[in-house]
């Protein structure tokens, strides 16, 4: 692993020294002269800088290699909806708790994987990094509490240290002790991106690092819903959960989770082509475009993951479904399973068409370094795998109105375990004009291994092995999204071949039979004055022979009056919002495993969830008082999963503040 370390910094020297190289490398004499000026003559006087940090401040952010820019959200309608929850996850009832999605997504990627994803919805994946430019230094504190102690902090920054060179970190903490018992969340997440462009404009570097821990305190669920419904119980705290222990420490759980990720990305390219100045109307500014039409790029990523579970206190009738064991004084029940990879992939890319918007191609090899091991204090399993990949993609941006826009990638794995596996990703879309908006639709098909997790699982007194068939999934989709209508609306079906899931004996299995899933869903906003209506709805339907479970219908509204006050100084959005899904089997949740099950005895019927915000918006101070779980003053808490209900009512605040130097 040493010398991994080692071969990912020598990658990074050689960047760096590649960066430098581009920069030295530029034209000397009347060329460097004409482009970027002489201390010896009056050209030395142009500039393409100099207004760059008197002007107002403004903020973008893209994706690796594309001309298409994101700007912040400063929307102040939704400010008090949790940030986890969208649109259609829900958590296990404490804000950082393992969470699921209604709407059904297959979650397991092409290559190797430990399979882990209770925690997804709250981790900075490395891939869905935006990379920022800002004209002056932007900053943006944010900080959310709630009853029972339940806090979130949020601080992001991002300057650029040149023009052409940016830097960003941000830093999220969630601390959440809960309304039950010993059910305690505590997590860090964090990222630092930085992205630069040499002034010649050949060479482009993009570098990324997250880091997630999330640490979980496991109770098991409640043990009955009967106790809701005892005014004895009104703490809920006091509710007997399946994780009791006596002599324990009642502020902590004996059995808890953890998962902990780190990823650092480099992705960089060397552009050949040839440049064109422009100037402005008094010659004291420039430009530079490089006309491109071949380049060379390369990417390494390299990334660990761990999963560990640990009871320092267990009770044999815990694992009676899995093992029989009586614990002496002093046992507990240890596993821990992590994956190291090293990814690492060369391009050759080609650009065709409009210079400023032009269709690239590209298509390369790459080698990955998977080391999957499962550790349980007597002992060790591991498993060290080489692979290597073809990779290709075609692009075309839609950066102006009515532009068609394109996308299709490929991936095919040649040799190591996963050989055999693909992805093939296709879609197409169109701008239809200000009246219609645009289209677009796609297909994909993968074909992937089962998840480490699945095909082993030890601790020092049981284990299990599985061997399975690649997992198969074919998506087709279309969506369409116009403005001026404010309507979305959208179509996925999925066709799953040797689907794994967990049964409800908490056992890894596969499906022998194919199965479709079909997903429909809308929304649409309707203004009437300063009263605005946001509609959302979610509608699916799979076949009868599918192991999955999922709410036929799901919806989500929200009533709101937005308008400014105190001579438009104070701008305010308050109203109601209502959430709810049709009566369903839901998944139950196994704490040995930090997964999700499948089970069709535990029935969820709900009425629906119910919370009054009130938003408000001075210059770049947006915050939020908001009656959340209103719904609970009248009825039982909600139910989640088997064992797991939402809180009680609970007063949520938070605020979001920007500052601008």
């Amino acid at each position: 692993m040493l010398s991994l370390y080692r071969y990912f910094i020598a990658l990074v020297f050689l960047a760096g020294l590649l960066a430098e190289n581009a920069v030295a490398q530029l034209p000397t004499g009347g060329s460097r002269a004409t482009n970027f000026g002489n201390a010896n003559d009056s050209a030395g006087k142009k500039t393409n800088t100099s207004d760059w940090e008197n002007e107002d401040a403004q903020i973008f952010s893209t994706k690796i290699f594309s001309s298409l820019k994101v700007y912040p959200d400063t929307s102040l309608r939704n400010i008090h909806r949790r940030p986890f929850s969208q649109p259609w996850y829900r958590d296990l009832g404490n804000l950082g708790s393992p969470s699921f999605n209604l709407l059904f997504t297959p979650q397991n990627p092409v290559g190797l994987s430990l399979g882990y994803h209770s925690f997804d919805a709250l981790r900075f994946h490395i891939d869905s990094l935006h990379y920022f430019n800002t004209t002056k230094p932007y900053s943006d504190f944010t900080y959310n509490l709630g009853s029972k102690s339940e806090q979130m902090a949020q601080i992001f920054h991002t300057q650029n240290i040149k023009p052409h060179w940016n830097m960003a970190v941000h830093y999220r903490k969630i601390n959440t002790p809960g309304y039950y018992y010993t059910q305690r969340n505590n997590h860090d997440n964090f990222y630092w991106t930085t992205n630069y462009k040499s002034p010649s404009k050949n060479y482009e570097l993009y570098a990324a690092a997250s880091y997630n821990k999330q640490q979980h305190d496991e109770n098991g669920g409640v043990l009955s819903d009967t106790f809701f419904n005892n005014s004895q119980y009104a703490d809920r705290k006091t509710i007997p959960v399946a994780f009791f222990t006596t002599g324990f420490n009642t502020a902590r759980s004996p059995v808890t989770t953890l998962q902990r990720d780190f990823t650092v990305k480099l992705e960089h390219a060397y552009s050949l082509g040839a440049k064109d100045t422009t100037y402005n109307e008094d010659s004291t500014q420039f430009d530079i475009k490089l006309k491109s039409r071949f380049r060379i790029s390369h990417k390494v990523e390299m990334g660990s993951q761990r999963y560990q579970f640990k009871d320092v206190k267990p009770d044999s009738l815990r694992y009676a479904a899995f093992f029989q064991r009586k614990f002496a004084t002093g046992d507990s029940v240890y596993m821990r399973q992590e994956w190291f990879y090293v990814d690492n992939r060369f391009l050759l890319n080609g650009l065709l068409g409009n210079i400023d918007n032009p269709i690239v191609f590209n298509a390369g090899i790459g080698n990955r370094i998977d080391q999957l091991n499962t550790q349980y204090i007597v002992g060790k399993q591991e498993d060290n795998v080489w692979s290597n990949y073809l990779v290709g993609s075609l692009r075309k941006e839609a950066i102006k109105a009515k532009q068609w826009a394109f996308e299709a990638k490929a991936q095919l794995f040649v040799t190591g375990a996963a050989a055999g596996n693909f992805l093939l990703d296709a879609a197409i879309a169109k701008d239809l004009g200000e009246k219609w908006g645009m289209v677009k639709i796609g297909a994909s098909q993968q074909l992937n291994n089962a998840p480490y997790n699945f095909t082993i699982y030890q601790n020092q007194y049981w284990a299990r092995n599985y061997n399975f068939d690649k997992e198969s999934s074919t998506k087709l989709f279309a969506q369409l999204y116009s403005s001026r209508y404010k309507l979305s609306a959208g179509f996925q079906n999925y066709l799953m071949s040797n689907y794994l899931y967990l049964n409800e004996a908490q056992k890894p299995i596969q499906s022998a039979t194919a199965f479709s899933l079909t997903q429909f869903w809308l929304r649409k906003i309707f203004q009437f004055g300063r009263f605005r209506m946001d509609n959302e709805w979610l509608y699916q339907q799979q076949s009868n022979a599918a192991p999955v479970n999922v709410p036929q219908f799901v919806g989500r509204h929200q009533l709101a009056i937005e308008t400014a006050i105190f001579k438009k100084q104070l701008k305010i959005a308050s109203g109601v919002e209502m959430r709810y899904h049709s009566a369903y089997y839901a998944n139950g949740y196994s704490p040995f495993f930090n997964q999700f099950y499948l089970q069709n005895t535990y029935r969820v019927s709900n009425i629906p969830e119910a919370s009054v915000f009130f938003n408000f918006n001075i210059k770049r101070f947006r915050s939020y008082i908001m009656f959340d779980q209103v719904q609970q003053l009248f009825n039982s808490n909600l139910v989640i999963s088997k064992g797991y209900h939402a809180q009680n009512a609970m007063l949520r605040f938070g605020f979001s503040w920007v500052m601008v130097n």
